[in-house]
């Protein structure tokens, strides 16, 4: 019996090209730091730098820590320092990164129902951001923070998908069994893999990334009119 709903953010309840993100996010980012002494040249290396020491996190220290552990690779100690000059960037530059968003009401009116039905809903979004820009990107998709049970930062979460940990952390928090959850994503690698762990799955058609090129009629999968109709009809 399913008790919880976990949606991704990216693609999922707020729709968006991917590598048009990216550029708008990595470039506002590269704009408000160069005059900081942090020139795009070696800023951006040191940013995926941090995504790849936060996606192979063993656990043994939060995502936020792996990131900053990297970044201060490139950057020196000193970069810890200017963490308020990031989030300086994360309340203002990087509101304007939503005009690289889509936007679809019926995120919104899916998260709804789904409560009204009794049902937990989860924010499962891949911890790479501080919680000020999760904040953020749950607005633009037309919902609050508080609409959600939990949503996962870099600052609590010790693990990233499409690592099964990420997703235990998140069951253990809730004290829940991965057969009591459906899992709603974008991402064949990245979200589909629940279902490996006794989830049930729903592939969000509408920004689709399916990398490994996977037949996706496997997995209950469409656009919101579709979720809407399988959450009808199945839960």
């Amino acid at each position: 019996m399913i008790k919880v709903v976990l949606f991704d953010l990216d693609g999922t309840l707020l729709p968006m090209d991917q590598d048009e993100f990216m550029k708008a996010y990595m470039g506002t980012m590269a704009q408000k730091l160069a005059p900081h002494g942090y020139e795009s040249e070696k800023l951006v290396p040191a940013v995926w730098n941090g995504v790849k020491a936060m996606v192979m996190n063993d656990g043994s220290r939060s995502n936020e820590d792996a990131f900053w552990d990297a970044f201060c690779e490139v950057f020196g100690e000193k970069a810890r320092d200017d963490a308020p000059i990031f989030e300086n960037y994360y309340r203002n530059e990087f509101q304007t990164v939503k005009n690289s968003c889509g936007y679809d009401a019926s995120a919104k009116q899916i998260v709804a129902k789904l409560k009204e039905k009794g049902y937990r809903v989860v924010l499962a979004t891949n911890p790479l951001f501080p919680s000020i820009a999760t904040e953020s990107r749950i607005k633009w998709a037309g919902l609050e923070p508080t609409d959600f049970e939990l949503f996962t930062t870099y600052e609590n979460y010790h693990f990233c998908k499409p690592n099964p940990k990420y997703y235990l952390e998140i069951l253990e928090k809730l004290g829940v069994a991965p057969e009591e959850c459906m899992m709603v994503g974008n991402d064949v690698t990245e979200d589909m893999m629940t279902r490996e762990m006794g989830m049930q799955v729903f592939l969000l058609t509408g920004s689709l990334i399916n990398k490994e090129n996977k037949d996706i009629a496997q997995y209950p999968n469409g656009e919101f009119e579709e979720l809407l109709r399988f959450i009808d009809e199945q839960l």
